[in-house]
């Protein structure tokens, strides 16, 4: 009798070698651009240009536009920021959580998805600055000398924390997506032929030689900033959190928000990662980079945090029975058979039901279903936040004050702005920067590719590896 020992699912397809790894990546970069990508950034940037002008007419007309009342101040704006800095999470877990596990299927996912934080924080900003009313006053929300115009601002004010919380995480993440691309540059640097991409390419790859010493400090630098980012994947989304959190408001006072929505977040990031990388794999052709195997293990995350959310959920619930608060009981009786029961019934469906296919592996490895349960999943997310803030809010305490918020078309328009920056920033990185991290996607063909190239392994490419044999009969 023989016993095989099993082989991990590949990472790396097709017996690539190192050449064909900068070859597949940076013809993407160095090519024309493809017909595909003309047609999806002309309708970006077309969207970005039709929400500017909604934008700068918000700011001009004042906030009235919007569909906002004197019961309802926060609604689709505070919605839209808490749901885009969700969508940054997943990118700094990728990148340094699954870093310092040393999860290899991290590598060919990871650019993206630090790119996709970087740009999702930015769509986040926007709606504070869009809420200012006033953005060229921004500079108030710093801790800036009352010469400057403004009194010091309250620190006990989670606000203020937030100026901080997202300033830093989008800091850190930019610094460490752009010490991740250095190498990759210094590849396309080297393969340039016109002077201008030498040039530039060169200027941003800092002077990198691809010597062993400039490879142990690249290593050592990864990990310090992993260090570094890995308090902010916790910290980011508590601190948001605590915007509802730290109030008095039934339905959002309450200790469960910070982890509920650190678990919320990676799941909802995750999700538009898998949206994301699953286009990129059929319209770059990298389908030997992103496999199966990786969209496997994401979809796994997303079945746990969809799971913890689900009991977030449940345990909102009991809380509010468990209290015994009837204003606590209330504010989620409302959400559940209130006017808004619609909207509540969404975020149930999308956030705890179907992420629970993600159990039968046959759906966990299609890339169709994988694609269309990420949507349902953003789409879920995304009335979360709305039910968490509107419900919260169109019914208080007084039954004179209540009222319904219904978006205009500047709510509207403002949110579409937002996707029109967030695909037109992503559309300029994939053309112009590696979407796959080549140096790390090299590092490991030899321990994860399964047809090793011959330079690698020693058989001639395209046999076959296999795995050893043993007879238990054997002495």
């Amino acid at each position: 009798m023989h016993i095989t020992s099993a082989v991990r699912t590949p990472l790396v397809s097709n017996g690539k070698t190192y050449a064909d790894v900068t070859e597949d990546v940076c013809k993407q970069v160095e090519g024309r651009p493809t017909r595909e990508w003309t047609i999806a950034f002309t309708i970006s940037a077309l969207v970005l240009v039709y929400g500017t002008a909604c934008v700068f007419y918000t700011w001009w007309e004042g906030l009235g536009v919007w569909g906002l009342n004197k019961t309802v101040g926060w609604a689709w704006d505070i919605t839209n920021f808490v749901w885009w800095v969700g969508i940054g999470h997943a990118g700094t877990l990728i990148s340094a959580i699954l870093l310092l596990f040393r999860q290899k299927w991290r590598t060919s996912i990871n650019r993206a998805a630090e790119a996709m934080t970087i740009f999702a924080v930015i769509c986040a900003a926007t709606f504070i600055f869009m809420h200012m009313g006033r953005p060229w006053l921004a500079y108030w929300a710093l801790p800036l000398p009352n010469t400057f115009g403004s009194l010091w601002v309250n620190f006990k004010s989670p606000l203020v924390w937030d100026v901080f919380a997202i300033s830093t995480y989008f800091t850190v993440s930019l610094v460490f997506w752009y010490m991740g691309l250095v190498p990759d540059l210094a590849t396309i640097r080297d393969r340039a032929r016109s002077k201008v991409s030498r040039y530039v390419y060169g200027a941003f790859s800092l002077g990198w030689n691809g010597s062993a010493k400039t490879w142990a400090r690249y290593e050592y630098m990864s990990l310090i900033l992993a260090g570094i980012s890995t308090p902010l994947v916790l910290s980011v989304h508590t601190i948001v959190s605590m915007d509802f959190a730290t109030s008095v408001i039934p339905g959002w006072h309450t200790t469960i928000f910070p982890p509920y929505f650190v678990a919320g977040a990676i799941f909802s990031g995750f999700a538009m990662v898998q949206n994301l990388m699953l286009i990129i794999r059929v319209v770059f052709k990298l389908e030997d980079y992103i496999t199966v195997e990786h969209i496997e293990s994401m979809n796994k995350i997303i079945t746990l945090t969809g799971s913890i959310v689900g009991v977030a959920y449940i345990t909102e619930f009991f809380i509010a029975w468990y209290s015994g608060v009837e204003f606590e009981s209330y504010a989620f009786i409302n959400r559940g058979t209130g006017p808004y029961w619609w909207a509540y019934w969404a975020m149930m469906t999308c956030n705890v039901i179907s992420p629970q296919l993600f159990w039968s592996k046959t759906i966990r490895t299609s890339v169709v279903w994988t694609f269309v349960l990420s949507v349902i999943v953003n789409i879920g997310m995304w009335f979360e936040r709305f039910v968490i803030i509107v419900t919260s809010l169109h019914r208080d305490y007084l039954p004179s004050s209540w009222a319904m918020f219904h978006p205009t078309l500047f709510d509207i328009s403002d949110y579409l702005f937002s996707f029109g920056l967030f695909f037109t920033l992503f559309l300029l990185f994939a053309k112009f920067l590696p979407v796959v991290n080549m140096a790390e996607v090299k590092a490991i063909i030899k321990s994860s590719s399964a047809q090793l190239p011959k330079s690698v392994s020693g058989v001639a490419k395209g046999e076959r590896v296999t795995a050893p044999t043993f007879n238990k009969n054997a002495d």
